[in-house]
């Protein structure tokens, strides 16, 4: 999916370690941080005269005349995406089953590579990974399946799907590109990913029809010879007989730059949602071989995007309604995006960019997209309903219904205190600290996601120093200590905070101290960028650094990322903390303070019956990080807005004791309450008007 402002932009374009876990002492108690055969649907009417072909093997979907075939049989998809890595296993059935309720007989989805291999010769498929689990599913439901195998995928996820750790790779990755050590760890991956595939493609007996190269390349770059490897490397493991098929924005450009001209690959189209379909699918044929462009809408867009400050965005539901019975009721197929957003747990969220790098632009956590199946599994609203009576005219809908499950609110979480940044920095094994003259990357330093905390010393000037980071990526607070002279009580004062959009230089105050000032400056990596010319996004402090306009040297990277999204904690650390420690740095509740902080809570449920979704309310907080049960459910940011609430699934929870555990960035108090509660909020932030209907 490729980022482009629905109005504003050409309409054809698309939307488009230390690895640490936290064991804290919570209120004296010890808490650990951190899913076949499709249904028989309605068909589309054949053009005049047409007769069905019939095909000796018993299984095989291709395409002929323009149409899509399924066993000899004209077949209209009506899909949608449905992303396995945004919401939990337990909860795969319950959304594939709504996307059936809604018509649907085909689910879209993306294989993101950065989850599945999260360091170099890693892989992991368990878990929210488990593809091949979620591919049986479909197949159980009878759903037929479009994989979006990548290697990049967009999607509004961290890096576009590649891991964070190619950016550490010297010389240099040129990404996207016929680089011959890119396509090597490209060749690497698909050599574990693809033979998972091929026993699930359709002529197996499996549900996967079609498998996609790259995404909407032609928004991007315009080497053939990197899409024509890509074909064969998915050739070679998948056969000759899968619909191979990129997507690409309806525009003469792109489709040029991003289509592979040979007879066996499939283009396929996007679009703006209200656009005239059909003068783009005849566009379309112009880059398929004769009576291989079957007219389909690959992302049909049911919402949009949001990122931290903007408004919510919102799309009317008959209007949607309408924009898809315009491709349907002529036989085209169309892919909703989303059917079903989910959440960016963790830290995967993606961002996107404006003209410059600098104009930085992260995204939710939720990933709600205003689709016609809600973040908590909705389908009690007018999307779901005006969608569902256009596609029932083209595919039988199913008599059964699944209804939305309810949300609970457990109502205030007592939080408290329990350990400060500095006692998490005093925790760091110093093996894990690495020692530069000039400040290195992230990746550099091996930690691809959370924060990193970079130290470092000086001489105050009686007139005070200015400080300056010419490129920081994403987000820095600074803060200085020094030993008091009349007490030894290491003093921590927080100066301010620069960020990628918005670097100004800072003063630093002036400091009695009896030795040089101790600089600490922690930044957070808040998502790299998924979409665009920046997406080469390295995390951390990415220039020198400037003290009275002079470079500042030596420098310490001290890790602090959390644990990510299907990682397993690590048993070798383990922080038996007490507050005593933070009680040496003073801590109170002075709002100049802005120490970050951990703070822990607790709330009961009393029985299995009563465990239900609800929301983490964080009205009143700063920003950071959250996890329940030792699950990470994202970031928090209510002060910028537009998101309020986190979602937090009923499976995450347990009868009896559960754990909320935050790493709050801003806020200055020891004791704090949050809330449960019973729905969604994109209320937060300075926006008069919360809704940005597009």
């Amino acid at each position: 999916m490729a980022m482009t402002s629905r109005r504003s932009w050409p309409s054809s374009m698309g939307r488009h370690q230390l690895d640490f876990v936290l064991l804290l002492v919570a209120v004296g108690i010890s808490v650990p941080l951190f899913a076949l055969l499709p249904s028989l649907s309605l068909l589309p009417s054949l053009p005049r005269g047409e007769k069905l072909q019939i095909i000796t093997s018993s299984r095989k979907f291709y395409i002929k005349d323009d149409i899509f075939w399924k066993d000899g049989i004209a077949f209209q998809i009506i899909g949608g995406d449905l992303h396995y890595f945004r919401v939990l296993p337990e909860y795969w059935e319950d959304r594939l089953l709504k996307a059936k309720t809604l018509g649907l007989n085909t689910i879209q989805v993306y294989v993101p590579w950065n989850l599945h291999e999260p360091k170099p010769g890693m892989m992991v498929f368990e878990g929210i990974g488990d593809l091949v689990s979620f591919l049986k599913l479909c197949q159980k439901l009878d759903f037929l399946v479009m994989l979006r195998a990548g290697p990049y995928i967009c999607g509004e996820w961290d890096l576009g799907g590649f891991p964070a750790w190619v950016l550490a790779v010297k010389p240099r990755l040129q990404l996207r590109t016929s680089d011959p050590a890119y396509l090597k760890l490209v060749e690497r991956w698909w050599d574990v990913l693809l033979p998972k595939v091929f026993p699930l493609l359709y002529s197996n007996g499996g549900p996967v029809i079609m498998v996609q190269i790259e995404n909407e390349y032609g928004s991007y770059g315009n080497d053939k010879a990197y899409l024509r490897n890509l074909v064969s490397m998915a050739r070679g493991h998948l056969g000759d007989d899968i619909i191979v098929y990129t997507t690409d924005g309806g525009r003469r450009e792109t489709l040029e730059k991003g289509t592979v001209p040979a007879d066996d690959v499939y283009s396929a189209v996007d679009f703006t949602t209200g656009d005239d379909p059909w003068p783009i699918f005849e566009l379309q044929k112009k880059f398929n071989a004769p009576g291989r462009s079957p007219p389909l809408s690959s992302e049909f867009y049911t919402g949009w995007l949001t990122h931290w400050g903007e408004k919510i965005a919102k799309t009317d539901a008959e209007f949607t309604a309408a924009s898809l019975e315009k491709i349907l009721s002529r036989n085209g197929s169309a892919v909703l995006y989303m059917v079903h957003g989910g959440t960016n747990f963790g830290f995967y969220n993606g961002a996107n960019t404006g003209s410059t790098e600098f104009d930085y632009k992260p995204d939710l956590t939720s990933y709600d997209y205003d689709a016609p199946i809600k973040e908590s599994g909705d389908i009690d609203n007018p999307k779901f309903q005006a969608l569902q009576r256009v596609i029932k005219k083209y595919n039988a809908v199913p008599h059964s219904i699944t209804p939305s499950k309810q949300l609970k609110a457990y109502g205030s979480i007592k939080m408290q205190m329990t350990t400060s940044l500095f006692d998490l920095v005093s925790m760091t094994d110093p093996a894990d600290v690495i020692t530069s003259s000039n400040p290195i990357s992230m990746e550099s330093a091996g930690q691809m996601f959370g924060f990193l905390l970079y130290e470092s010393s000086y001489i105050t000037k009686k007139s005070g120093n200015i400080l300056k980071i010419p490129k920081v990526h994403d987000r820095a607070q600074v803060f200085v200590s020094c030993f008091s002279q009349d007490v030894d009580v290491r003093v921590l004062r927080y100066i301010g905070t620069t960020e990628r959009w918005n670097n100004q230089p800072l003063s630093l105050p002036i400091t009695e101290c009896n030795s040089n000032t101790s600089l600490f400056i922690l930044v957070e990596n808040m998502g790299r960028v998924n979409y665009g010319p920046y997406i080469f996004d390295e995390k951390g402090i990415l220039s020198s650094v400037y003290l009275d306009g002079q470079i500042l040297h030596g420098w310490k990277m001290i890790p602090i990322p959390f644990h990510n999204l299907n990682q397993m904690p690590n048993p070798s650390f383990e922080m038996h903390c007490t507050k005593k420690r933070s009680e040496q740095f003073n801590l109170t509740n002075d709002v100049s303070q802005k120490e970050p902080a951990l703070f822990a809570g607790e709330f009961f449920i009393d029985s299995a019956e009563e465990i239900k979704d609800t929301y983490l309310s964080f009205n009143g907080w700063g920003k950071g990080v959250a996890f329940v049960n030792k699950f990470n459910i994202g970031r928090y940011w209510p002060s910028v807005g537009p998101q309020c609430n986190l979602y937090v699934p009923a499976p995450l929870l347990k009868p009896g004791k559960n754990t909320l555990v935050i790493f709050e960035l801003e806020s200055p108090h020891l004791e704090l309450w949050l809330e449960s509660v019973d729905m969604q909020d994109f209320t937060c932030g300075s926006n008069d008007s919360k809704v940005n209907q597009l």
